[in-house]
């Protein structure tokens, strides 16, 4: 007599299976995350060890972005960031040499702004390769593409307002910080931090003059649709009372795809995921370089 499987069985089988699959695809999922979100913090630890070497070579660390100005003080231009002038240091030689850092970010000379630097990516994050730095009107309507530039998920700490000028961060305009002036303490400030697109864009490249960041409905942003300064689309900050990877954050803050917080970059070269629940007097004090403020 033959034996075989009758149908009740087969179906018995395949509902185990299907059930043994649903648990353990969250726990793949985790395991998943979990290298990813390693891999980003080593690359902010690759940032940070860029940052050191820099300081040992230009006995400062590197401005946030270079811009001349008006009278009034507006940017004039070129714009070029901290990223852009780490890039000998991130083993990235021939796409320095490749900038004219004489001219703006979006002269035609400077298509290499259009390249991505694989450091300065997280790998939870968007795989896109660029996006548009657009001019708006004071609605937020885009009146005009200045140009495309590279994606990248990292920005320069510029302190406890919005960035732009002059920040009590480590980062800002035409900013040439020693560490001799981070009197905070290396290993109590932030230097750089994590930006998802899914809050607000943000690049490797620069500060595009005139252009404007606005969360855009169509890539599903989070952030409050307020218009930021340029300089935020390599400079963040931590005002408005908002701790890490809080959805209510603007778009010029720091947000991460790790879950209920973000992976940091101090100064002294060590990375540190803060929660979303650290106490947000002790987070702003991590922003600043020489505030006095406790920060334990």
């Amino acid at each position: 007599m033959r034996r075989a499987f009758t149908l009740v069985e087969l179906l018995v089988v395949i509902a185990i299976i299907g059930l043994l699959v649903a648990l353990l695809l969250p726990a793949v999922q985790a395991a998943r995350e979990a290298a990813r979100r390693t891999q980003c913090a080593n690359n902010l630890k690759q940032v940070g060890l860029a940052l050191l070497n820099y300081h040992n070579d230009h006995q400062s660390l590197p401005p946030g972005y270079i811009s001349n100005f008006t009278p009034a003080g507006d940017d004039s231009g070129p714009g070029w960031g901290w990223a852009a002038m780490l890039l000998p240091q991130l083993e990235q030689p021939a796409m320095h040499a490749a900038i004219d850092f004489r001219l703006p970010i979006e002269h035609p000379a400077n298509i290499v702004r259009l390249k991505t630097v694989p450091t300065m990516r997280c790998p939870s994050d968007e795989t896109r390769e660029t996006w548009a730095a657009e001019t708006r009107d004071s609605s937020g309507t885009p009146t005009g593409v200045v140009c495309e530039v590279a994606i990248a998920h990292f920005v320069g700490m510029y302190g406890t307002s919005d960035p732009g000028v002059d920040g009590d961060g480590v980062f800002f305009r035409n900013s040439r910080i020693r560490l001799a002036e981070i009197t905070d303490g290396l290993s109590h400030t932030i230097a750089v931090g994590e930006r998802s697109h899914r809050l607000g864009e943000a690049t490797w490249v620069g500060s595009v003059t005139g252009t404007i960041l606005f969360p855009d409905e169509e890539e599903g942003e989070i952030g409050k649709p307020r218009l930021e300064h340029s300089a935020g689309m390599v400079l963040g900050h931590v005002g408005l009372g908002h701790g890490p990877g809080d959805p209510r954050s603007e778009i010029n803050q720091f947000y991460s795809l790790h879950g209920n917080g973000v992976n940091f970059l101090f100064v002294d070269g060590h990375v540190t995921f803060l929660p979303a629940s650290i106490d947000y007097q002790v987070y702003r004090a991590m922003a600043t370089r020489a505030g006095g403020e406790p920060t334990e």
